[in-house]
């Protein structure tokens, strides 16, 4: 069978663990050479030596803005091309705003929103040169649903969804396509903070999903014929009523 994604460049950002690393290895599996993005370099460095020479390491503080606007030539260099960027890197917070940390929400939202919107900043004037990409966003159900024990989570992933379907509207006519995945819960190193009580029932009564079915869904967006574009896809465990 044929791969699906031969001869393209992927990037992904926060792919040294959860969704970002199912991603990657998803879409190594169908042909693509793809850039792993993070911070966690010695992790980086081993994951890639194991999944071989089409996992290529880049070592990114996503918080530091210089470094992130600097992105794009780092990627060329590496990969000698760019036609898929996911941002997919995230951090969260649950629990009641009065019991909150400022300084906690500041980096959750530094990361979520500002982040994310740099690097796709950097990235998208390859794209439109070229007339042809995909950006990606990994989102949530809670850019859609307001999700009332993750209000700062929520409000970061509502900000994700009015850039995503803004930002396609700008740049549809230069053969980019822009789109997000809005998973429910998922089994991520992100759902560390949920009450142990709450995590022990969402791991019994099958709540959450597995990083893997996000990532097959992301191949999926990848793979429309260019004349269609995923805008949003919501994927959710069965038994979440939302």
């Amino acid at each position: 069978m044929a791969q699906q994604l031969e001869g393209k460049v992927a990037a992904i950002t926060g792919a040294a663990s959860g969704i970002g690393l199912e991603c990657a290895r998803t879409l190594l599996g169908e042909g693509a050479k793809v850039v792993l993005i993070d911070r966690a370099e010695d992790r980086l460095k081993a994951l890639c030596a194991e999944m071989g020479p089409n996992a290529l390491p880049l070592v990114v503080d996503l918080l530091d803005g210089k470094q992130l606007s600097g992105i794009l030539p780092r990627i060329l260099e590496l990969a000698g091309g760019l036609d898929i960027f996911h941002a997919n890197a995230g951090a969260y917070i649950g629990g009641p705003v009065a019991e909150g940390d400022p300084d906690a929400w500041d980096r959750m939202l530094n990361l979520n929103i500002n982040a994310a919107f740099r690097s796709v900043h950097a990235v998208l004037p390859h794209m439109i040169a070229q007339k042809s990409g995909d950006v990606l966003f990994t989102s949530s159900i809670a850019g859609v649903v307001p999700v009332i024990w993750e209000p700062i989570y929520t409000a970061s992933k509502f900000a994700v969804q009015a850039f995503v379907h803004t930002v396609r509207r700008q740049v549809a006519q230069h053969g980019v396509r822009v789109g997000a995945v809005l998973p429910g819960p998922v089994v991520t190193a992100l759902l560390d903070d949920w009450p142990k009580a709450k995590m022990d029932e969402a791991l019994a009564n099958g709540s959450l999903m597995q990083p893997k079915e996000v990532a097959d869904a992301v191949l999926f967006m990848l793979t429309r014929p260019r004349n269609v574009t995923i805008r949003d896809l919501v994927i959710l465990p069965n038994s979440v009523d939302l």
